[in-house]
């Protein structure tokens, strides 16, 4: 039987390829119909019946000369497009799924050719199955060299045009004198409206780190409703911008949530800021965020310049901003549980305006405890808080967006 399996798919291998001149063009078009990235400009077009045809020649040559899957590699014009493909941006997984179909179609091509031969049902049943196996090797193989081929294409063409953008975005960022027209046609896009910058990064290097970072810019879009303009600085470390004609909106605890689900992103976000000076600007707050991030706290996954602002314009005078802090809270910045929940009582209720009331429901406690922590502290600081009340809530404020309790 195995010299009939041989013989019989020699032969449907050779009327397949008589067909090709039909085969191709009706394959092509069944991807265009079925995958909308494949209705490419007439020259991509070209490449991909390139590509569709040498894979086929490919199919059957290996079935005509028994050729070793070790020995199968991507045709030339099969992996120029795969490269065209990865430059389009188009996603991985349309291709793969054109190779399927691909399959699916040969395969239903040398069925027919064996419902019109002379060979037995046992035999067209062998030799289905044994070029099903084949095939499939075939393109399990190739697309093995397909990922490999547009991954490569995908980070070489992302860091061409990511180093280009970082380049106009940097001129605009840094450039004197620059008017409000030449930043537009520098980054060919509208500086007129509202913009809110933001940096995601990945707090330590991760697999497929690119990946990770892309995941956070999806995030901050689904959060803000806009696409951001992007740049992957670096493959931890992506800027952003968020512009709209009107201020735009953040969904912060959405945005949270979501980082939550991958512990390895951070995000730090400016505030909004008009015009080409609000653009720059909410980059530079975007920055700062960042910076207090990194020194105070690096676990935390979101931080907004609009609640960290103060303390962020202090992160470059730690040392000094430290001191000022410890003068002012004295033993109230001592690193115990007890200490730590009278800083947190004293700090709501001078939030709540001097408030027991309010402060106990802000804490869910009841207002005789804040009463007494109250007093507590008041023990501690060595004095009243109505004397330097306003120097003791700017401490708190930035002994806690600093984590300055935390440092030694």
């Amino acid at each position: 039987m195995s010299v009939d399996v041989d013989r019989t798919i020699r032969d449907v291998a050779g009327r397949v390829e008589a067909d090709l001149d039909r085969l191709i063009p009706e394959m092509t078009a069944m991807f265009v119909e079925v995958i909308p990235e494949f209705r490419h400009d007439d020259e991509v077009r070209r490449l991909m019946v390139a590509s569709t045809a040498s894979n086929l020649t490919a199919i059957l040559d290996m079935l005509t000369l028994s050729i070793s899957r070790d020995d199968i590699t991507v045709p030339p014009a099969a992996a120029e497009y795969a490269r065209r493909f990865a430059q389009h941006g188009m996603s991985l997984e349309a291709l793969l799924r054109a190779y399927r179909l691909g399959e699916h179609m040969f395969m239903q091509r040398t069925i027919a050719v064996l419902r019109h031969s002379e060979a037995s049902a046992d035999l067209a049943l062998e030799t289905t199955s044994r070029v099903g196996l084949l095939v499939n090797s075939y393109i399990d193989q190739v697309i093995e060299g397909v990922i490999d081929i547009y991954e490569s294409e995908r980070r070489r063409w992302d860091a061409r045009t990511d180093n280009t953008r970082a380049a106009q975005i940097r001129a605009v960022l840094d450039t004197e004198n620059l008017d409000l027209a030449s930043a537009e046609q520098m980054l060919a896009a509208s500086l007129r409206g509202w913009h809110v910058a933001a940096i995601v990064w990945v707090r330590e290097p991760v697999t497929s780190s690119i990946d990770s970072v892309r995941a956070g810019v999806s995030m901050l879009q689904a959060a803000t409703g806009k696409h951001p303009l992007t740049v992957l600085v670096d493959e931890q470390n992506c800027w952003a911008w968020i512009s709209s004609i009107g201020r735009p909106s953040l969904d912060a605890d959405r945005l949270e949530r979501d980082l939550a689900r991958r512990p390895e992103l951070r995000v730090a976000i400016g505030d909004p800021g008009a015009g080409l000076a609000g653009f720059r600007q909410t980059f530079r707050d975007a920055q700062r965020a960042r910076n207090l991030a990194l020194t105070a706290d690096p676990t935390r996954a979101l931080t907004l310049y609009s609640r960290v602002a103060l303390a962020s314009l202090l992160v470059d005078h730690l040392p000094d901003t430290k001191a000022w802090v410890r003068r002012v809270l004295g033993d109230l910045m001592r690193d115990d549980e007890t200490t730590a929940r009278l800083r947190e009582t004293v700090q709501t209720y001078l939030e709540a305006r001097g408030s027991l009331t309010d402060a106990a429901a802000r804490m869910h406690v009841h207002k005789n405890t804040v009463h007494y922590r109250i007093r507590r502290a008041e023990e501690v600081l060595g004095h009243p808080l109505t004397v330097n009340r306003l120097e003791t809530e700017v401490a708190l404020m930035v002994s806690e967006q600093l984590g300055l309790d935390r440092m030694e």
